[in-house]
Formats: structure tokens, C-alpha cells, sequence
């Protein structure tokens, strides 16, 4: 499961992009290091081999040094159908584009993003996750 600890991310890593997995729908957000922010980008709108294709998209366009994934879990920690949905995500993002893949606790990513009026839900609540971690880095 995703933890709190601070991620052993190298210094050299300064480009991310960070995905929020959903049943449809995948909140995506870009962001560096030295600004410590995230962007919203579009969100893709696609299901099995059609997401990975709109992520490869994404990862020639921005050319990250590494990825981030929000790992959901019940408010106690305990983790769910969408916490496993999440981790398996994250790994095959790992071995498909042969990138870091890093977990980040998205408890609440998207009830932040909805009470902050986010237009999209999906990609505020990825930007959220990625601040999250930025904030995190040394």
C-alpha cells in the first residue's frame, strides 16, 4: 500500500505525471519539481488497452522522469476494489513504459477536488495527488 514516508525519488527526477485511476475515467496532471506544482491535463475518457494507448500519448508528449499513481483506500487504511485497481495500474505502468512508477495515499483526492468547484473532478483530484507528492520530495 501507499505510504506517507518520503519516496526515495533521485534529485535528477524532476518531470512527473500523475494519474488518478477511475472505473472510466483516468485524472491526469503534469507538474515539476522545482515548481512543486501540477497542471490539470485532459482527462482520458478510456477503458483497458484504449487507456494505456492515451497514456503512452501522454508520456511521448511530456516525456517524464517518472510517473505518480493515487492508491485510494477506506479512511481507516484499509484498502478496497479501487486500492487494488490502483496498484495493478501502477504496475503495469511500470512495465509497459519502463518508467518509476511511485504510490502516493489519494484518501479524499477528489472530495478536495469537488469542494474546491474543480470543472473536471477527475484531473484536479490528479493534481492533487501529484502536489501531494512534490510536497513530499526533499
Amino acid at each position: 500500500m501507499a505510504t506517507d514516508a518520503v519516496p526515495s525519488v533521485p534529485s535528477h527526477f524532476q518531470s512527473f505525471l500523475a494519474f488518478d485511476l477511475g472505473k472510466k475515467r483516468t485524472g491526469v496532471a503534469s507538474g515539476n519539481r522545482m515548481l512543486g506544482a501540477a497542471t490539470p491535463q485532459a482527462t482520458i475518457a478510456a477503458e483497458g488497452d484504449a487507456r494505456f494507448a492515451q497514456v503512452e500519448k501522454r508520456i511521448r508528449e511530456w516525456q517524464p522522469d517518472a510517473l505518480v499513481v493515487g492508491v485510494p483506500c477506506h479512511p481507516d487504511g484499509a484498502p478496497h476494489e479501487m486500492t487494488r485497481a490502483a496498484q495493478r495500474f501502477a504496475r503495469q505502468l511500470e512495465g509497459r513504459f519502463r518508467l518509476p512508477v511511485y504510490q502516493v495515499d489519494e484518501r479524499y483526492s477528489t472530495t478536495e477536488a469537488l469542494a474546491n468547484g474543480a470543472r473536471d473532478p477527475d484531473a484536479a483530484s490528479a493534481c492533487i495527488i501529484l502536489e501531494q507528492f512534490l510536497r513530499s520530495l526533499p
